[in-house]
């Protein structure tokens, strides 16, 4: 008798595996009909009881590409990284693949209106003003000062720039004419008081 019951057991074990495969690969194909007549819900539900069933990695793919084509980014991006987590067998195309249509739902986020806005950019620091040129110095005055006539004071210095009268040069120049005008009235003087030239000679007044 037990032996018996061993061998039902084992039958019925062997008729369900297989029945359960067909039933596996006819979810499996009718999801992949909505899938691929654009019914992305009807698809999404298949997928997500075949996971739940399996726990098989693919079909998270599945359900994030459904996700995907419906436009709910946030689910998509969870669902791809949670299958980029489990699936280990991927290789360097099939990762890449999925981390383009990561990169592909996080711009349809940021696209969206209400989307939270970025850091604002830096503001440049604002221009350093340039430092005023140096003061001009004040022009010199190259033109020479007036003078005036020099004053003679009482102590023999003019009032010019103090010194002693007899150390300028206008000085000499009056008295070199004051000399000149002594001799030549000297010598008109004397002309004058000479004897007088005649036919009859000198005139001797003595």
């Amino acid at each position: 008798m037990r032996l018996l019951s061993v061998t039902v057991v084992l039958l019925a074990l062997a008729f369900c595996v297989p029945a359960n495969a067909a039933g596996e690969e006819g979810a499996e194909l009718k999801a992949r009909t909505h899938f691929a007549a654009g019914e992305y819900k009807e698809a999404l539900e298949i997928y997500a009881r075949l996971y739940a069933e399996t726990m098989h990695p693919t079909y998270l793919r599945n359900i994030a590409r459904c996700h995907q084509n419906l436009g709910n980014a946030d689910k998509a991006i969870s669902s791809f990284r949670e299958y980029l987590r489990k699936a280990h067998d991927l290789t360097p195309d099939q990762r890449k693949e999925i981390e383009g249509y990561i990169a592909e739902m996080e711009q349809l986020k940021e696209s969206r209106p209400g989307a939270p806005a970025g850091p604002p950019p830096t503001a440049a620091p604002p221009p350093t003003a340039a430092p005023p040129p140096p003061a001009a110095p004040p022009p010199v005055d190259t033109a020479p000062a007036l003078v005036g006539p020099p004053t003679v004071t009482a102590s023999g210095t003019t009032n010019d720039d103090g010194g002693p009268i007899y150390t300028r040069v206008w000085f000499w120049g009056v008295v070199a004419g004051v000399v000149a005008a002594g001799v030549v009235t000297a010598v008109l003087v004397s002309r004058d008081s000479g004897p007088t030239a005649g036919n009859l000679g000198a005139l001797d007044l003595r």
